[in-house]
């Protein structure tokens, strides 16, 4: 497995993005780093400079829902760093409304941040991989996109829906040095948790982090972490009936 020298994360001012940044960088691992939060980048990237004096790292100020600032943002740090290995497809976000409730806009915001904007750093990232003849695009879904979560109906769809996006670049790059890895968080600090449900077998950050950058180094093409207990509740949600499903989940 080639190792993947350089590493770009998107979402990447707080939460479970700025975990993966720390993680990435005490693995040695140079960065591109980009957000919407320039002054939120600027701090991370001094504190990782500070703790990781060999390693580099540049950040781009990057609303994912301007496509155009995706493309150029990804190419510009890709030239900066001297290429990129790997893209890391984390920016989105999780607040949501049940449906015919009168939050469309709420929802429509979550569907163009969580599956436009990841199709175009997608796009962006091929372009990349594509003209280097290799590379590792890592889509950052959810255990709530394994099934239509109550409570979630927008956000499960929208990581659903990056799934099966990155499960289709998958099959085309099967027989080609590009890999593609799908990641289903379980309930972590920083991700769902602050959706206002009470989550079970919720974790820190920093032990959500681990372990999907863990997985993401595994390069597997789909991993559900922490894998205790998410593989075998993953296993299960994906079973249940439905009507089983909409009297736990989100409980």
């Amino acid at each position: 497995m080639p190792e993947r020298a350089n590493v770009l994360i998107t979402g990447a001012s707080s939460g479970l993005g700025a975990g993966m940044a720390r993680e990435f960088a005490a693995r040695g691992r140079n960065l591109a780093l980009c957000a919407r939060r320039i002054d939120q980048l600027a701090l991370l990237r001094a504190e990782l400079l500070r703790a990781h004096r060999d390693i580099k790292l540049a950040v781009a100020q990057v609303d994912v829902n301007n496509h155009k600032q995706v493309f150029i943002a990804f190419h510009g740090l890709s030239q900066e760093l001297g290429g990129v290995d790997r893209v890391i497809v984390n920016a989105g976000v999780s607040q949501g409304q049940p449906i015919g409730t009168g939050h469309f806009e709420t929802n429509l915001a979550i569907a163009n941040t969580n599956f436009v904007a990841a199709l175009a750093q997608c796009e962006a990232a091929m372009e990349i991989f594509r003209a280097r003849g290799q590379g590792h695009l890592v889509m950052i879904s959810s255990i709530a996109g394994l099934r239509g979560m109550p409570g979630f109906q927008a956000y499960s769809a929208t990581k659903a829906g990056v799934a099966v996006l990155a499960e289709a670049i998958r099959a085309e790059t099967l027989t080609t040095p590009i890999n593609v890895t799908t990641v289903y968080p379980g309930y972590i600090e920083s991700n769902l948790g602050e959706s206002g449900h009470t989550m079970p077998f919720r974790v820190s950050t920093e032990k959500g982090v681990r372990a999907m950058v863990r997985a993401i180094e595994r390069e597997a093409a789909q991993a559900e972490v922490p894998a205790w207990p998410w593989v075998p509740v993953g296993f299960f949600l994906r079973r249940l009936p439905l009507c089983l499903i909409a009297k736990t989940a989100g409980r």
